[in-house]
């Protein structure tokens, strides 16, 4: 999956579940007031179910979650960290 489809994904998601269309793939969704701290968890559970990423605590930075594009880098970074981990089982 690349980053325009997972981008897409979360504005369909977020389009779905705020009622908005008018969200540009940087705009800030904490400073914008789109994304609450309960809609946050919300989010965090679409994006590990969706995108079948294991988020961990480190991974609970609002960086990761800011803007449809950094959660499309972060879901990126993710997926790539468990296929090259996949890829090489016993590897230290």
């Amino acid at each position: 999956m690349n980053r325009e489809d997972i981008e897409r994904r979360v504005r369909e998601y977020l389009a779905s579940a705020i009622r908005t269309d008018d969200l540009d793939d940087g705009d800030d969704l904490f400073a914008t007031g789109v994304v609450t701290s309960l809609f946050a968890m919300q989010l965090v559970l679409f994006v590990e179910s969706e995108f079948h990423v294991p988020i961990e605590n480190e991974d609970l930075d609002m960086e990761n979650f800011r803007s449809i594009r950094s959660i499309s880098a972060f879901v990126t970074m993710k997926s790539g960290v468990q296929s090259s981990q996949a890829a090489s089982p016993g590897s230290p």
